[in-house]
């Protein structure tokens, strides 16, 4: 297994970024946020920016770089949704959704390094792949924390049919993360193709 450069490290922070960036859009834009059973559950880009991660840096920097975005506002630097930091947030009902961008990012960038190719439909495969592990996980997670420490009662399918103005957003971002890395593609060499 090779080791992380520095140049890794820093593709690694950009990400952690861009995650901080995505998450933080209803600071700016408070009307994005959308009450679902008792909570509010703000619009970002995060899924978008885990997408591309797992596709630009491969499956081991791109789920390095969303730990190290969880465990950055883990230790209390507000980059969580609406500035927000610490472990209450990862116990929160959407807290979900930031330990799914983990499994996206490197479920995304293993199948884009088993296809190890430039193809819109594996980039899109990978990316509505990402986009059922961050629904699959966040939803689940939603519906638990809702129904248990939150004690609000609501069914599975109350919880999933919330999620749709949230689904279909995130499912043409995946769409568009696919197009935009077909075009990025023909002027850079990925991280992952690099050391492949």
């Amino acid at each position: 297994m090779k080791q992380l450069r520095a140049i890794d490290l820093t593709y690694g922070a950009v990400f952690v970024c861009l995650m901080a960036i995505g998450a933080n859009i209803t600071v700016w834009f408070p009307m994005l946020a959308i009450p679902i059973g008792g909570a509010s559950v703000p619009l970002s880009l995060q899924t978008f920016f885990a997408i591309l991660a797992g596709l630009m840096l491969g499956k081991k920097l791109g789920s390095i770089s969303m730990i190290t975005y969880m465990l950055v506002g883990m230790a209390g630097v507000p980059i969580f949704a609406g500035l927000s930091a610490g472990p209450m947030a990862i116990i929160s009902p959407t807290g979900g959704f930031i330990i799914s961008f983990i499994f996206v990012a490197f479920f995304v960038g293993w199948i884009a390094e088993k296809g190890n190719k430039n193809s819109i439909v594996l980039y899109t495969f990978a990316a509505i792949i990402g986009l059922v592990f961050n629904y699959g996980i966040g939803v689940t997670y939603m519906y638990i924390a809702m129904n248990t420490w939150l004690e609000l009662e609501i069914s599975y399918l109350v919880a999933w049919s919330g999620m749709i103005p949230f689904l279909i957003k995130d499912g043409a971002l995946a769409c568009l993360a696919a197009i935009f890395i077909i075009n990025l593609a023909k002027r850079v060499t990925f991280k992952w193709q690099a050391t492949s």
